[in-house]
């Protein structure tokens, strides 16, 4: 039996982030994780990092997870594939331009200004591809992408040479108080001992909140996404549309990768999903639309990954509303990528200090006390 400080469940990026933070300041975490490391959402996701559209909860930890990407190479020795071309929302109509200005007047309201509307002109600049209807944009400069098996794995890496240890393969079958401690019984038959334990378990994570007296009504969803045979060169930003579900962008070495947000079947239990053709031609039928370009590209692959969602469409992320010592970070709905820096820097605040100088009571679990008991 192994007796680290903390026992995080879940080796996705959440996971690893946790981990990583909590080593960089002298904490031992053992990562715990079912299958391997970035093997579900973390791994298989468009890989955006963006501000742009975030919840309004949401905004200040997107801002402040920015910050930690454009120094990523400094945070974990590697780059990370990220490159910064910024994210922008399609307008195709005067109405959805209207609401990109709106948009912007709320964000500015609340003292951001990193989201702004820009005109056709500008709009043709920035994507010189984009379909003629198209009439501007919701823009956020400072945006971008990155690569999520490879950024999973780099948190992974330099969690580990600080220290923190990972176990692959190791599904948690039991979580019970153990004196002071929690004891973790993993279904190989092992068992681990820390007085703090932390959620990150994705699309699991309810059944371990249940084992806690705090069920959530988590519904497990398979985003989508498919990505085409290479073409020349004709776009930088990430591309999404304001109207429509898309999130579009091209790969250094010309593949187009094509997702957002619409969805196959996901099957937790089994380990697997299947795709939903009729989505993958809405999304087809999406950029076919809007870049004329793509018209004669091939799609070679599409695939779906396993991810969480809450009924208000923001994570859980905080201390335990039942136990000492126990804290949560999932259900980041199809939108937590770019918040796994910051996220991992949060939760090893509140187990290090006991607090956390960015606005988190909107993703408190509590919140779901009233639904939970009524379902």
């Amino acid at each position: 039996m192994s007796e680290p400080d903390v026992i995080v469940v879940g080796g996705g990026l959440h996971g690893c982030s946790t981990a990583l933070h909590l080593a960089m300041r002298g904490v031992r975490a053992l990562v715990l994780e079912k299958d391997h490391i970035g093997r579900h959402a973390s791994g298989v996701n468009a890989g955006g990092v963006r501000q742009l559209g975030r919840h309004a909860a949401e905004v200040p930890l997107s801002v402040a997870s920015m910050a930690l990407w454009h120094g990523i190479r400094d945070l974990v020795d590697d780059d990370c594939g990220f490159e910064s071309h910024g994210q922008l929302k399609v307008a195709e109509t005067e109405a959805e331009l209207d609401s990109c200005r709106d948009r912007a007047a709320q964000l500015a309201a609340l003292g951001f200004t990193h989201e702004e509307v820009v005109d056709q002109a500008e709009l043709r600049r920035l994507v010189p591809s984009i379909a003629e209807h198209c009439l501007g944009a919701l823009v956020s400069r400072r945006d971008g992408a990155a690569i999520p098996y490879r950024t999973t794995f780099a948190f992974k890496r330099k969690a580990e040479s600080l220290g923190a240890r990972f176990h692959e393969g190791a599904a948690v079958a039991r979580v019970a108080r153990s004196g002071r401690n929690w004891r973790v019984e993993t279904a190989d038959g092992a068992a681990h001992e820390a007085p703090v334990l932390v959620n990150c378990a994705g699309a699991w994570a309810d059944r371990l909140a249940a084992q806690l007296g705090e069920p959530v009504p988590l519904e497990v969803i398979a985003p989508m996404l498919m990505i085409t045979a290479r073409v020349p060169p004709f776009l930088k930003p990430v591309v999404g549309a304001t109207g429509r579900t898309l999130s579009f962008k091209q790969f250094p070495n010309g593949t187009v990768l094509i997702g957002g947000g619409l969805l196959g079947r996901a099957y937790r239990d089994e380990n697997r999903t299947d795709l939903d053709f009729a989505n993958v031609t809405t999304n087809a039928r999406t950029v076919w639309d809007l870049f004329p370009i793509m018209r004669s590209a091939t799609i070679v692959r599409a695939w779906a990954g396993i991810e969480a969602r809450m009924p208000d469409d923001i994570p859980v992320i905080g201390p335990s509303g039942t136990e000492e010592g126990v804290f949560h970070a999932f259900g980041f709905s199809a939108h937590g990528f770019q918040l796994g820096p910051i996220v991992g820097r949060i939760t090893a605040d509140l187990i290090t200090r006991g607090a956390t100088d960015l606005p988190i009571d909107a993703f408190r679990i509590q919140r779901f006390r009233h639904t939970a008991a009524a379902a």
